[in-house]
């Protein structure tokens, strides 16, 4: 039984010695040797598959924060409980945990178990995510549970499920990208977010690969790109859905794998039809070329790969934009083909194996389904309970924020590993939602904050100090080992879940050993889909990382996934059809530009750790929003000056980096700083209907300089900002079918002016009507857009055709003697509800003879 105070993991390690571990940033999960004995550790990059010896500034610097003079060593607590005014003073484990423990009890025996709730992170190892999930159903007996990858990997997890049958992030390895002969990257900036996997990009451009970055920003990685796209940003999927257009048009699809692998496609190809190149131009921007380009270099490719990543994903729509781009891999037979493929680039260290064994809302360890009777059954066994006390699904990540300190929401609420004042949308509101809990206990190393508003503070082991598994960006299950001992009385996040769970009278069910924990995750996860019960400690340290699924110990694991069948009922893939939906705010008189966030090289996530590191800091001191010349030209605004960003949900302020890689029409903000540099507080948190994706990458924004050049940002007048806006119930959703047609769908309807109709000239500048046939109004609720105009002519003379919209002209077209003429419209702009569009013509003056009129329009 665990001890009722947690000790630190401690196992005398004594002496210097060097131990092989991994990075605690990114999904890239890079190799590292550290040396450690007397402090402070030191580190070398290791010959890891996924590194090769390579290492980004934030894995040079990890060590910097082991003893960093900020980090937390013994608990904190209210000096007045129940008083967040009061100051945080420091306080034995025994009061800490016993002031938590009896709020969860008190909160639970007032308003129910699923006032009390768990917030999850994605840097969290495999052991700490499902002892988490697990601690949240059998020892809180709770539904509100949910983490950070919500903000990260589930749209991309959504489209996946319902296509595959699976989610893997890379259903192949990362070594695959330097085979390929065409890479399309699609929102992702892996030289700045990742840069070791630059190499593989760079291997392959050295054998003449092409690489296509779709991006509103000129980035690193896009400037090394043989084509970049810059599109708009939320406008992805519609591009996906031009591209898919003209795979169809030119007779690139790959027929013989769409039969023989694939349901679904009549549906799609049909919805595709609406997306013509010039149509898809005005949505997007990207110029008909490119896409054609674009569409025959992946189809003429022997192995090609597409990769879509939070760009493209953090929207209302995120889940059907990675659908779309899926759509196109499939209609291309890329996934399974070797070599080539579809997936998404994680983000965080563990944001696959975070989503995998139980952190989310809907889900139980081995990617089971918490409503599905046998995975509750199987997982309840495992466990030592009753099915019938597992909770059903609770709220999603931001809607579990949302609703906190309100009836029937979160009263009392346990944060691990994750900074959500900075990191959730609109985050002043998420703070306020803090503020309105009757208790707030949080886990880090640092003061995050999250941590700032907390009644309880409970500070953690760090990476190197703990030992568990991981599950990188390809699906590789890996091991995070111990390098050095925590500081006396730090304990890792598993030891606090299993004491917490022993005062709370479930310590029997928890432990403290992550081996231990891992052995019943394996049991837990066996004969789902995210099946680890062939991996063992012993198997990864001997190969280097084990990849999911892995069934039994004599199973090699699944490197590439898709070779033979998809992990669908019948083994095909499944298409799906998706429309292009606007942004939740288009741009509008007072917020005339689109802001987009990111990560930037030399920070990471929140920046509770990288805002500390002070090499990281020499590289990136201070938060900068990104502005094209002309925008900057236009507003007033010189480089360094102080600029305020202004939404509807609230004003944050930059530095201004102008800087023609970004278009003219957006702002880009960096998302790693809190306070009144806050790019979350911008940001809009409608949600994605499959997935609960908040739409981080697109709002309205409105831009003003605030000052000149500085060395520190003032934040803006708390006077100015708007206030939080109240919490609103989630509206239910009914569950989805994967070929269920979404109610936003889009309708295509096709329009005809034509006939053979008699002319008499008045002479070329005295255009006239020349049938009531040639008339038509589009009618309200909809939209129209001209597609050609062909035309013949039976006179001697040149005549013309002219096309009017609401009695002004837009177009002549000259049809010469005895001639016709056949013109693709392209530059002829959307046509509103209620327009009005005629076709009149002009002859030389007496000249008798017939018209051929044929004017073909769309209905969308």
């Amino acid at each position: 039984m665990p001890a009722a105070v947690p000790q630190s993991a401690s196992r005398g390690l004594g002496g210097t010695q060097t131990t092989r571990t991994h990075c605690p940033y990114c999904s890239l999960q890079c190799g590292l040797d550290v040396t450690a004995g007397d402090r402070p550790a030191t580190l070398v990059p290791a010959d890891f598959p996924t590194n090769r010896g390579g290492l980004c500034s934030k894995g040079w610097s990890s060590v910097e924060l082991l003893d960093h003079p900020e980090r937390l060593l013994r608990p904190l607590v209210r000096g007045t409980p129940g008083d967040r005014t009061s100051p945080l003073v420091e306080a034995t484990w025994d009061d800490a945990l016993g002031r938590l423990v009896d709020a969860i009890r008190a909160t639970q025996a007032r308003h129910g178990r699923d006032a009390v709730g768990c917030f999850g992170g994605g840097s969290l190892t495999n052991e700490q995510a499902y002892q988490f999930g697990k601690f949240a159903r059998v020892a809180l007996r709770t539904s509100a549970v949910d983490y950070n990858g919500r903000f990260c990997m589930s749209s991309a997890a959504g489209a996946a499920n319902r296509a595959f049958g699976l989610d893997r992030g890379m259903p192949f390895p990362l070594a695959d990208i330097a085979e390929a002969d065409v890479v399309v990257l699609v929102g992702s900036n892996p030289a700045d977010t990742m840069p070791p996997a630059m190499q593989y990009f760079d291997a392959g451009r050295e054998r003449g690969a092409q690489h296509v970055v779709v991006d509103p920003r000129r980035t690193a990685t896009a400037r090394n790109a043989a084509l970049h796209l810059q599109p708009l940003p939320g406008t992805d999927l519609a591009l996906a859905n031009g591209l898919l257009h003209i795979a169809v048009a030119e007779g690139l699809v790959d027929e013989a794998y769409v039969a023989g692998r694939t349901t679904g496609f009549d549906e799609v190809r049909a919805g595709v039809a609406a997306y013509w190149p010039d149509r898809v131009e005005r949505l997007t921007g990207v110029p008909v070329a490119d896409q054609r380009r674009t569409v025959f270099a992946l189809a003429r490719a022997e192995r090609a790969i597409v990769l879509t990543a939070r760009g493209a994903e953090q929207h209302r729509s995120g889940t059907d934009t990675a659908s779309a781009w899926i759509n196109l891999a499939l209609a291309l037979g890329l996934p399974g083909r070797p070599g080539s493929g579809w997936g998404t680039v994680t983000g965080q260290g563990n944001g696959q194996g975070g989503r995998e064994h139980g952190q989310k809302a809907d889900q139980l360890p081995g990617y089971r389904s918490l409503t599905d009777p046998a995975a509750r059954a199987h997982v309840a066994a495992v466990w030592g309970v009753d099915p019938g006390d597992l909770p059903m699904p609770g709220r999603s990540a931001f809607e579990l924020l949302d609703a906190l300190g309100t009836e029937g929401g979160v009263r009392t609420l346990l944060v691990l590993a994750s900074n959500v004042a900075v990191s959730a949308p609109d985050a002043r509101r998420v703070i306020s939602r803090l503020g309105d809990l009757d208790f707030l206990a949080v886990s880090d190393f640092f003061l995050s904050e999250t941590a700032e508003l907390a009644d309880v503070v409970l500070p953690s082991a760090m990476w190197a100090e703990e030992d568990g598994t991981m599950t990188n960006l390809e699906g590789r299950v890996i091991r995070r080992r111990k390098a050095l001992d925590p500081p006396s009385g730090v304990p890792d996040d598993l030891r606090l879940l299993a004491t917490l769970a022993d005062r709370l009278g479930a310590g029997r069910h928890f432990s403290g050993d992550p081996e231990t924990v891992f052995e019943e995750l394996r049991r837990a996860s066996a004969g789902g889909t995210a099946d680890y019960s062939g991996i063992s400690y012993r198997r990864i340290d001997d190969e280097q990382g084990v990849f999911w699924p892995c069934p039994d110990e004599g199973h090699p694991g699944t490197p590439r996934l898709f070779a033979e069948r998809f992990a669908t009922a019948d083994g095909r893939a499944r298409f799906v059809r998706v429309e292009h939906v606007d942004a939740a705010e288009r741009p509008d008189a007072d917020y005339p530009y689109v802001l987009t966030t990111g990560r930037v090289l030399a920070q990471y996530q929140s920046g509770t750790q990288t805002r500390r590191t002070r090499s990281l800091q020499l590289v990136a001191p201070t938060p900068r929003a990104e502005l094209h010349p002309d925008l900057a030209r236009r507003l007033g605004i010189g480089p360094d000056d102080v600029v305020e960003l202004t939404t509807r949900r609230g004003r944050a302020r930059f530095h201004a980096l102008v800087t023609d890689t970004i278009r003219p029409d957006v702002v880009f903000a960096p998302f790693h700083w809190g306070g009144g540099s806050s790019a979350n507080a911008l940001t809009d948190a409608a949600l994605d209907p499959t997935s609960r994706m908040p739409a981080f990458k697109v709002c309205a924004v409105a831009v003003a300089r605030a000052d000149g050049p500085a060395e520190s940002i003032p934040p803006p007048a708390a006077a100015t900002q708007p206030r939080p806006q109240p919490h609103t119930p989630p509206s239910t959703l009914e569950p989805r079918h994967p070929a269920r047609r979404r109610s936003t769908r889009m309708k295509s309807t096709p329009r005809f002016l034509q006939g053979v109709f008699p002319i008499t000239g008045d002479g070329l500048t005295k255009p006239g009507p020349v049938d009531p046939a040639l008339r038509y109004t589009v009618p309200h609720g909809t939209s129209a857009q001209a597609l050609y105009f062909r035309g013949g002519n039976s006179t001697g003379e040149l005549v013309y055709v002219l096309l009017v919209r609401d009695g002004e002209p837009m177009r002549w077209f000259p049809i010469g003697a005895r001639g016709e003429v056949h013109v693709p419209l392209r530059v002829v702009e959307d046509l509103p509800g209620g327009t009005v569009v005629e076709l009149h013509a002009a002859a030389p003056e007496g000249v008798t003879g017939e018209l051929v009129v044929d004017l073909g329009l769309v209905e969308v």
